[in-house]
């Protein structure tokens, strides 16, 4: 297929300088997608003086293969992974890790518990030790994100939530305790988070050629600082290094600036144009970053109102979740036989509560992807594996009071943190669609979505 043609701030940001760091924050819909592959084919054009070899990379599996249907086959010097792949292939290279050298998360909760219960004899009684395991592994994970690696880096950082540390200051030194006892019981081995630790380690002693010339980051609102200051080091003087992403969107918030990322940032570029979602959907969007868990989010960038218009999004209210289920099935089967219909949800409990009533032929979005389908049909995944992606209509089932944000997300980080951690994730299945966008809920609709109900069509089954 041919590349898409740039439109708009694209032409401009598209030619910058092929050396240095560049960073483009976008509304959901302004096209990063597109710029993050044209920006590749770019510097990796062989007609140029600065081509090189280009990674252009993301974070979901499924995002990875809709760049990949997007990249023409001709584009021979361009590389389309995920982070974790790219981490994978460069540590083995350097003979750092072998076949089943990271823990399955089931495997690093179980060495967690056991650190807990280490530290705790040490400690004696304290109700930090009585929060749940979830609740200390978002921690550690956090703390490897950062690239943490001593309590003195620790112990006065900001608290921020899911921009800061969740931990209070005199708890801290426990917790940082619990985070060493995990890193001993590891041992050598890794987990999906401290990778791009070792990845940055590795790259700093390593003298050999870099691979890549140049890096394009698309939805890097998602990347840990850790990841970011490893891309950047995976680049030589001569290179560059493209960052693309939508602080609305994040679902991994980060409170740090450019700088401690690791990157050198000039000017950010802004895009504001909508060129996916209509007039209805994107004021949705928009009311949704304007709810009380969006504020104090630096760089948000507030769209142009789009000019396609459509329906208003339709919010459905059920008797119970069997009628819930039935509805939306049926709406996505009406749809699918001539647009994409995308049925998007909060995890994989509840993608397993829909899925058994799907036709045969609907597609999972999740990391086994290795091809992407551009015909009409339906598709079903969790709100983080349709990140960066867009569909004709997309329905969100199960928004309801009593399921969003998750009991179990609010009994580990508090009613507050839940609400940021799950608005994120609205946020991004909202600004999925491009046409049609339909919620569905039983008993009291979620209090994640704006109260004015001036901006939906109301239906009651």
């Amino acid at each position: 297929m041919n590349l898409p043609k740039p439109i708009g701030r694209q032409k401009e940001v598209l030619y910058l300088p092929a050396q240095g760091h560049i960073a483009v924050l976008g509304t959901a819909g302004s096209g990063k997608t597109i710029l993050a592959i044209l920006r590749a084919a770019y510097l990796a054009n062989l007609k140029t003086d600065h081509h090189g070899k280009t990674l252009l990379i993301t974070f979901n599996r499924a995002l990875v293969s809709y760049l990949k249907h997007l990249q023409e086959d001709s584009i021979a010097d361009v590389v389309v992974e995920n982070y974790h792949k790219f981490a994978r292939g460069y540590l083995g290279c350097r003979h750092k890790m072998s076949f089943n050298d990271i823990f399955k998360p089931e495997d690093r909760e179980g060495l967690i518990k056991k650190a807990i219960e280490h530290v705790s004899v040490g400690y004696g009684a304290n109700d930090i030790f009585k929060r749940p395991v979830q609740f200390f592994a978002e921690e550690i994970r956090w703390i490897a994100q950062q690239g943490i690696t001593t309590y003195a880096g620790y112990k006065d950082i900001e608290n921020g939530g899911s921009y800061g540390t969740i931990i209070a200051p005199r708890d801290r030194e426990r917790v940082f305790k619990i985070y060493e006892a995990y890193q001993e019981l590891r041992a050598k081995r890794y987990d999906w988070d401290n990778m791009a630790t070792a990845v940055c380690a590795e790259l700093d002693a390593d003298r050999s050629p870099r691979r890549y010339r140049h890096v394009v980051i698309d939805e890097g609102q998602d990347f840990s600082p850790e990841m970011i200051r490893s891309l950047a080091k995976a680049i030589p003087p001569d290179g560059s290094l493209t960052f693309l992403g939508d602080v609305a969107q994040q679902i991994y918030g980060h409170r740090i600036s450019w700088r401690e990322a690791g990157l050198d940032i000039k000017k950010v570029w802004e895009f504001k144009e909508n060129y996916r979602n209509t007039q209805q959907i994107a004021k949705l969007g928009l009311e949704i970053a304007k709810m009380p868990y969006f504020r104090g989010i630096p760089d948000i960038v507030e769209p142009v109102a789009p000019k396609a218009d459509g329906p208003l999004p339709t919010l459905v209210e059920c008797s119970s979740i069997d009628q819930e289920i039935k509805l939306v099935v049926k709406l996505a089967i009406d749809a699918a036989s001539v647009q994409t219909v995308a049925i998007l949800l909060r995890d994989r409990q509840d993608e397993n509560k829909i899925i058994q009533h799907l036709p045969m032929n609907s597609i999972r979005l999740d990391r086994n992807m290795t091809t992407w389908q551009s015909d009409p049909g339906i598709r079903y995944g969790t709100y983080h594996a349709a990140k960066g992606l867009e569909f004709d209509v997309v329905i969100l089932p199960f928004c309801s009071g009593d399921r969003l944000p998750d009991p179990e997300t609010v009994a580990a980080f508090g009613e507050n943190e839940a609400m940021v951690r799950e608005g994120r994730l609205l946020y991004v299945g909202v600004t999925r669609a491009k046409t049609r966008l339909i919620i569905t809920y039983n008993g009291d609709v979620t209090s994640l979505l704006p109260p004015n109900w001036e901006l939906y069509q109301r239906v009651k089954q």
